[in-house]
């Protein structure tokens, strides 16, 4: 009788989890490119001072008419 861990181990999946880091490690490098660009900076500031931002017209669902 065979183990699972046996089964597995020759079932030849080892390929699909080191296509599946690649990936992986790729899609983390360009949310992380992406993210720190330069290019973004004046973006990224903007939406850093969105919350300390007084609004003229509050909105939301405790916001009254």
């Amino acid at each position: 009788m065979h183990g699972l861990s046996d089964i597995m181990s020759h079932a030849g999946l080892s390929g699909y989890a080191e296509v599946a880091l690649v990936l992986f490690l790729l899609a983390f490098l360009v949310i992380v490119l992406r993210v720190y660009a330069p290019s973004r900076r004046r973006e990224m500031d903007e939406m850093a001072r969105k919350p300390l931002e007084d609004g003229t017209s509050p909105s939301g669902p405790g916001a009254r008419p």
